[in-house]
């Protein structure tokens, strides 16, 4: 049986490259590419919804195919703990399924297990990310995602020791990790995950070089999850034995959200 998949955002850039792994996929094909402003209505029919809009659009996209059962696999990113448990009860009522991935690289993904593991070995750990001077949103989604893994897995140690942070150059805070936001032509997507103790500092940091090839294998692993999820899935890590045994953030309870105006890899360890 052929999965049809609609996409949404298919005219941007990730939509552009998820169209092409679609495309090369047995068992899937490509039945609606949508814009971020295209009518909704058009994934009536889809047995797959993917996401790959804008973070304003975004939560209409994941209630239209909710509403519809359809199964969805949200690329876009903006979406915090908080805001999926927006989408929680709507999901569990409807009976289908909603996969979550804040980034498709699978580097990335070892990258946040990664700093996770590390953290409760470490009183301060603060995130630097870059993305190119298009991207809309800040902090990025692998950025929140990889700052409340590191509170879950400091659940026994408490929040991370983050002095003056009521002064905002010192970042937004995020599960208590402040995050510090770049947005400059010449970048393609980094991030660095700074755990410092006494006398020492730890860095873990990867590189987004070639997107296309690097979130190829993630998307192919999304698109076989995603057509069976049922219920609320975050990240790529919940396919994956990595063989990194951090605690998982638990569920966000329901609070009121604005949802108004939303505005190759290399990966590496390195000790200091």
């Amino acid at each position: 049986m052929t999965t049809r998949v609609a996409l949404v955002g298919g005219t941007g850039r990730l939509g552009g490259i998820i169209r092409d792994v679609v495309e090369q996929e047995d068992g899937f094909e490509v039945a609606a590419v949508l814009s971020s402003r295209s009518d909704l209505d058009e994934i009536d029919g889809a047995d797959l919804v993917v996401d790959a809009s804008v973070p304003s659009v975004s939560i209409d996209v994941v209630r239209a195919a909710v509403q519809r059962g359809i199964p969805v696999l949200v690329g876009t990113s903006g979406w915090s703990a908080e805001r999926i448990a927006l989408i929680r009860p709507l999901v569990d009522a409807a009976g289908s399924g909603a996969l979550f991935v804040p980034n498709f690289s699978l580097g990335s993904v070892l990258g946040s297990a990664l700093a996770a593991a590390a953290a409760p070995f470490f009183p301060s750990v603060e995130i630097v990310e870059a993305h190119r001077e298009t991207k809309i949103d800040s902090p990025s989604g692998t950025a929140v995602r990889t700052a409340e893994l590191i509170a879950a897995a400091r659940s026994s140690v408490g929040p991370v020791e983050s002095p003056h942070v009521d002064q905002r150059a010192r970042g937004q805070q995020v599960a208590s990790v402040p995050i510090h936001s770049l947005r400059r032509p010449g970048v393609v997507a980094r991030q660095e995950t700074i755990l410092s103790g006494a006398g020492e500092a730890l860095s873990i940091v990867h590189d987004t070089v070639d997107p296309a090839a690097a979130y190829a294998p993630g998307i192919r692993i999304a698109l076989a999850a995603a057509v069976d999820v049922r219920g609320v899935v975050v990240g790529l890590d919940s396919f994956l034995d990595i063989g990194i045994r951090a605690p998982r953030p638990a569920a966000a309870k329901s609070a009121p959200t604005d949802e108004g105006d939303v505005p190759g890899q290399v990966a590496r360890v390195t000790g200091a």
